[in-house]
């Protein structure tokens, strides 16, 4: 009889190859990303990979909701804590030191090309607007709880200002991917939405 895996090791192995998929996906960008780049490079079985993944899509999106998933519960921890909500909103926007730079999360290329590629597949377009409000949800708690607390202006309501967030970095994302580098300016750019945030939230 075949000796019992452990939960936890389990665990352990989704995680490696989702850790090894992400790097393909970073590497190859979506569409050009195999199942079989993945075998090789989380140096796993074609079963070993199906056991926890039925195609390309499900693991792709298994990525994306975890990302999701732990920013979302890293800021409700912050929220508890936090002594300025100006500082983990910029967190949110630029990582951890809050502050605009030239970088550009490496795998966004990969998210426009899942998401535009699928915008005729209903389950696509479905999950789609899911984690669009979920993104939503995610910067307006924290610029609700700062307009709650007296830090920002209420002028403008949270979730609106939550939404022009999104779309200033989707439409940084999609300029960054398809023109040369540092054509788009990034840092610039950010420097200069944030200066409207400011003003939009009287901070």
């Amino acid at each position: 009889m075949a000796p019992r895996v452990s939960e936890e090791h389990l665990k352990q192995r989704r995680a490696n190859i989702m850790s090894a998929a992400t790097n393909v996906f970073i590497e190859h960008g979506y569409e050009r990303t195999t199942m079989n780049h993945v075998m090789d490079a989380a140096g796993v079985s074609r079963g070993g990979l199906y056991q926890y993944f039925s195609n390309k899509e499900d693991l792709f999106e298994a990525i994306l909701e975890e990302r999701l998933s732990d920013e979302a519960v890293n800021t409700a921890h912050m929220l508890k804590t936090t002594e300025s909500h100006w500082d983990l909103l910029m967190q949110l926007l630029f990582g951890e030191e809050g502050k605009p730079d030239a970088k550009m999360d490496s795998l966004a290329p990969s998210k426009l090309e899942f998401f535009i590629t699928g915008r005729n597949v209903e389950r696509r377009r479905e999950y789609g607007r899911k984690r669009y409000e979920l993104g939503v949800r995610l910067y307006a708690d924290v610029i609700k709880a700062g307009q709650d607390s007296g830090e920002f202006s209420n002028r403008f309501d949270s979730e609106l200002i939550a939404r022009s967030i999104i779309t200033f970095i989707d439409g940084l994302a999609l300029e960054d991917a398809i023109l040369a580098e540092n054509a788009v300016q990034l840092e610039k750019q950010s420097s200069l939405f944030v200066e409207y945030l400011k003003m939009a939230m009287n901070v």
